[in-house]
Protein backbone atom coordinates (compact mmCIF):
# COMPACT_ATOMS: atom_id res chain seq x y z
CA UNK A 1 0.00 0.00 0.00
CA UNK A 2 1.01 3.60 -0.55
CA UNK A 3 2.13 5.71 2.38
CA UNK A 4 -0.97 7.83 1.94
CA UNK A 5 -3.19 4.75 2.22
CA UNK A 6 -1.44 3.61 5.39
CA UNK A 7 -1.76 7.06 6.96
CA UNK A 8 -5.46 7.36 6.13
CA UNK A 9 -6.14 3.85 7.42
CA UNK A 10 -4.36 4.71 10.69
CA UNK A 11 -6.42 7.87 11.02
CA UNK A 12 -9.62 5.97 10.28
CA UNK A 13 -8.99 3.18 12.79
CA UNK A 14 -8.14 5.64 15.55
CA UNK A 15 -11.07 7.96 14.88
CA UNK A 16 -13.51 5.06 14.62
CA UNK A 17 -12.36 3.31 17.80
CA UNK A 18 -11.56 6.32 20.01
CA UNK A 19 -15.01 6.47 21.64
CA UNK A 20 -14.88 2.75 22.48
CA UNK A 21 -11.45 1.16 22.87
CA UNK A 22 -9.83 3.68 25.25
CA UNK A 23 -12.87 3.40 27.51
CA UNK A 24 -12.49 -0.38 27.59
CA UNK A 25 -8.71 -0.26 28.08
CA UNK A 26 -8.21 2.76 30.33
CA UNK A 27 -11.62 3.34 31.85
CA UNK A 28 -11.95 6.79 30.33
CA UNK A 29 -12.85 8.31 26.99
CA UNK A 30 -10.54 10.90 25.35
CA UNK A 31 -11.85 14.42 24.97
CA UNK A 32 -12.78 15.62 21.46
CA UNK A 33 -9.53 17.54 21.08
CA UNK A 34 -7.53 14.49 22.11
CA UNK A 35 -9.34 12.40 19.51
CA UNK A 36 -8.44 14.91 16.81
CA UNK A 37 -4.74 15.06 17.66
CA UNK A 38 -4.67 11.31 18.28
CA UNK A 39 -6.06 10.73 14.80
CA UNK A 40 -3.15 12.64 13.27
CA UNK A 41 -0.61 10.90 15.49
CA UNK A 42 -1.98 7.49 14.58
CA UNK A 43 -1.77 8.43 10.89
CA UNK A 44 1.92 9.10 11.39
CA UNK A 45 2.46 5.96 13.46
CA UNK A 46 0.95 3.90 10.65
CA UNK A 47 4.10 4.71 8.63
CA UNK A 48 6.57 3.30 11.18
CA UNK A 49 6.77 -0.28 9.83
CA UNK A 50 8.12 1.18 6.58
CA UNK A 51 11.31 2.19 8.35
CA UNK A 52 12.72 -0.79 6.49
CA UNK A 53 12.23 0.81 3.05
CA UNK A 54 14.74 3.30 1.57
CA UNK A 55 12.10 5.14 -0.49
CA UNK A 56 9.05 5.09 1.79
CA UNK A 57 7.66 8.15 3.58
CA UNK A 58 9.92 7.83 6.68
CA UNK A 59 12.99 7.83 4.42
CA UNK A 60 12.13 11.32 3.11
CA UNK A 61 11.58 12.87 6.54
CA UNK A 62 15.16 14.09 7.12
CA UNK A 63 16.74 13.68 3.70
CA UNK A 64 20.00 11.67 3.57
CA UNK A 65 19.92 11.08 7.33
CA UNK A 66 16.53 9.36 7.32
CA UNK A 67 17.33 7.46 4.12
CA UNK A 68 20.50 6.16 5.71
CA UNK A 69 18.58 5.13 8.82
CA UNK A 70 15.99 3.26 6.73
CA UNK A 71 18.73 1.44 4.80
CA UNK A 72 20.32 0.42 8.09
CA UNK A 73 16.99 -0.82 9.49
CA UNK A 74 16.36 -2.80 6.28
CA UNK A 75 19.80 -4.40 6.54
CA UNK A 76 19.31 -5.33 10.19
CA UNK A 77 15.76 -6.63 9.69
CA UNK A 78 16.31 -8.68 6.54
CA UNK A 79 14.85 -6.26 4.00
CA UNK A 80 11.42 -4.79 3.35
CA UNK A 81 8.40 -6.49 4.97
CA UNK A 82 10.28 -8.64 7.41
CA UNK A 83 10.84 -7.89 11.11
CA UNK A 84 9.24 -4.43 11.09
CA UNK A 85 6.05 -5.89 9.61
CA UNK A 86 5.35 -8.21 12.52
CA UNK A 87 3.26 -8.20 15.67
CA UNK A 88 6.55 -8.19 17.60
CA UNK A 89 7.44 -4.83 16.05
CA UNK A 90 4.00 -3.36 16.77
CA UNK A 91 4.28 -4.46 20.39
CA UNK A 92 7.83 -3.10 20.69
CA UNK A 93 6.86 0.29 19.29
CA UNK A 94 4.07 0.56 21.86
CA UNK A 95 6.25 -0.66 24.72
CA UNK A 96 9.15 1.53 23.64
CA UNK A 97 6.90 4.57 23.56
CA UNK A 98 5.60 3.75 27.03
CA UNK A 99 9.14 3.35 28.34
CA UNK A 100 10.16 6.63 26.73
CA UNK A 101 7.30 8.74 28.07
CA UNK A 102 7.65 7.12 31.50
CA UNK A 103 11.42 7.41 31.93
CA UNK A 104 12.38 10.34 29.69
CA UNK A 105 9.30 12.48 30.21
CA UNK A 106 8.10 15.50 28.27
CA UNK A 107 11.09 15.76 25.95
CA UNK A 108 10.53 12.27 24.57
CA UNK A 109 6.78 12.78 24.37
CA UNK A 110 7.03 16.00 22.38
CA UNK A 111 9.85 14.66 20.19
CA UNK A 112 7.78 11.61 19.29
CA UNK A 113 4.76 13.82 18.69
CA UNK A 114 6.78 15.99 16.30
CA UNK A 115 8.05 13.00 14.30
CA UNK A 116 4.61 11.40 14.01
CA UNK A 117 2.99 14.66 12.94
CA UNK A 118 5.72 15.26 10.35
CA UNK A 119 5.15 11.76 8.96
CA UNK A 120 1.41 12.38 8.81
CA UNK A 121 1.88 15.71 6.98
CA UNK A 122 4.11 14.08 4.36
CA UNK A 123 1.99 10.96 3.87
CA UNK A 124 -1.27 12.92 3.65
CA UNK A 125 0.30 15.39 1.18
CA UNK A 126 -0.41 18.41 3.35
CA UNK A 127 2.71 20.09 1.96
CA UNK A 128 3.70 21.38 -1.52
CA UNK A 129 4.44 18.61 -4.04
CA UNK A 130 7.88 17.05 -4.19
CA UNK A 131 10.71 16.48 -1.75
CA UNK A 132 12.44 19.86 -2.04
CA UNK A 133 13.12 22.51 0.64
CA UNK A 134 9.64 24.02 0.42
CA UNK A 135 7.95 20.69 1.07
CA UNK A 136 10.37 19.93 3.89
CA UNK A 137 9.96 23.33 5.55
CA UNK A 138 6.18 23.06 5.34
CA UNK A 139 6.22 19.62 6.93
CA UNK A 140 8.53 20.79 9.72
CA UNK A 141 6.51 23.96 10.25
CA UNK A 142 3.15 22.19 10.51
CA UNK A 143 4.60 19.47 12.74
CA UNK A 144 6.21 22.11 14.95
CA UNK A 145 2.96 24.04 15.26
CA UNK A 146 1.08 20.86 16.12
CA UNK A 147 3.68 19.89 18.72
CA UNK A 148 3.49 23.32 20.32
CA UNK A 149 -0.28 22.97 20.50
CA UNK A 150 0.08 19.58 22.17
CA UNK A 151 2.56 20.99 24.69
CA UNK A 152 0.21 23.88 25.54
CA UNK A 153 -3.16 22.14 25.58
CA UNK A 154 -2.78 18.36 25.90
CA UNK A 155 -0.77 17.66 29.02
CA UNK A 156 -2.19 14.12 29.24
CA UNK A 157 -1.02 13.05 25.79
CA UNK A 158 1.70 10.82 27.30
CA UNK A 159 -1.00 8.49 28.64
CA UNK A 160 -2.41 7.95 25.12
CA UNK A 161 0.77 7.96 23.05
CA UNK A 162 1.84 4.30 23.51
CA UNK A 163 -1.66 3.10 22.61
CA UNK A 164 -1.75 5.40 19.59
CA UNK A 165 1.66 4.31 18.29
CA UNK A 166 0.88 0.61 18.70
CA UNK A 167 -2.50 0.98 17.01
CA UNK A 168 -0.96 2.80 14.06
CA UNK A 169 1.73 0.16 13.56
CA UNK A 170 -0.84 -2.64 13.82
CA UNK A 171 -3.07 -0.93 11.26
CA UNK A 172 -0.14 -0.83 8.82
CA UNK A 173 0.41 -4.57 9.19
CA UNK A 174 -3.24 -5.36 8.56
CA UNK A 175 -3.22 -3.11 5.51
CA UNK A 176 -0.23 -4.91 4.03
CA UNK A 177 -2.01 -8.22 4.59
CA UNK A 178 -4.48 -7.04 1.93
CA UNK A 179 -1.71 -6.90 -0.69
CA UNK A 180 0.54 -9.38 -2.46
CA UNK A 181 3.39 -10.69 -0.30
CA UNK A 182 1.27 -10.04 2.78
CA UNK A 183 3.07 -9.56 6.09
CA UNK A 184 5.01 -11.97 8.37
CA UNK A 185 2.83 -11.23 11.37
CA UNK A 186 4.38 -13.99 13.48
CA UNK A 187 8.00 -13.17 12.63
CA UNK A 188 10.53 -14.76 13.08
CA UNK A 189 8.17 -17.46 11.79
CA UNK A 190 8.39 -16.86 8.05
CA UNK A 191 4.83 -17.51 6.97
CA UNK A 192 3.20 -14.48 5.37
CA UNK A 193 -0.45 -13.74 5.98
CA UNK A 194 -2.43 -12.30 3.10
CA UNK A 195 -5.95 -11.77 1.84
CA UNK A 196 -5.20 -10.11 -1.47
CA UNK A 197 -7.63 -7.31 -2.28
CA UNK A 198 -5.05 -4.85 -3.63
CA UNK A 199 -3.01 -6.54 -6.34
CA UNK A 200 -0.90 -3.52 -7.34
CA UNK A 201 0.40 -0.76 -5.08
CA UNK A 202 -0.84 2.58 -6.33
CA UNK A 203 -3.31 0.96 -8.71
CA UNK A 204 -6.78 2.24 -9.49
CA UNK A 205 -8.49 0.07 -6.86
CA UNK A 206 -6.32 1.55 -4.13
CA UNK A 207 -6.21 5.18 -5.27
CA UNK A 208 -9.72 5.55 -6.69
CA UNK A 209 -11.67 3.36 -4.29
CA UNK A 210 -9.94 2.56 -1.01
CA UNK A 211 -8.37 5.99 -0.45
CA UNK A 212 -11.59 8.01 -1.11
CA UNK A 213 -13.73 5.59 0.91
CA UNK A 214 -11.34 5.61 3.87
CA UNK A 215 -11.08 9.41 3.71
CA UNK A 216 -14.85 9.88 3.83
CA UNK A 217 -15.15 7.29 6.60
CA UNK A 218 -12.47 9.08 8.62
CA UNK A 219 -14.28 12.41 8.42
CA UNK A 220 -17.54 10.68 9.33
CA UNK A 221 -15.91 9.04 12.36
CA UNK A 222 -14.40 12.39 13.41
CA UNK A 223 -17.79 14.04 13.12
CA UNK A 224 -19.31 11.66 15.64
CA UNK A 225 -16.25 11.53 17.92
CA UNK A 226 -15.19 15.19 17.84
CA UNK A 227 -17.56 17.70 16.30
CA UNK A 228 -20.93 16.29 17.40
CA UNK A 229 -19.90 16.32 21.11
CA UNK A 230 -18.58 19.88 20.77
CA UNK A 231 -21.83 21.05 19.19
CA UNK A 232 -23.80 19.32 21.95
CA UNK A 233 -21.81 21.21 24.60
CA UNK A 234 -22.33 24.61 22.94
Amino acid sequence: MLGQSHAISGALVYAATAPVLPQALFGTTPRPGEVLIGTLLCAGAALLPDLDHHDATPAHLLGPLSRGLCRLVARLCGGHRHATHSLVFAALTSWGTWAGVTRLGEGFTLGTTFVLLALAVRALHLHPPGHGPTAWLTSVGLAGAGTATVAARFADIAAWLPYTVGLGALTHLLGDCLTRRGAPLLWPYRRRFELVLIRRTGGKLETRFFVPVMTVATFAALWFAVFAPLLAES
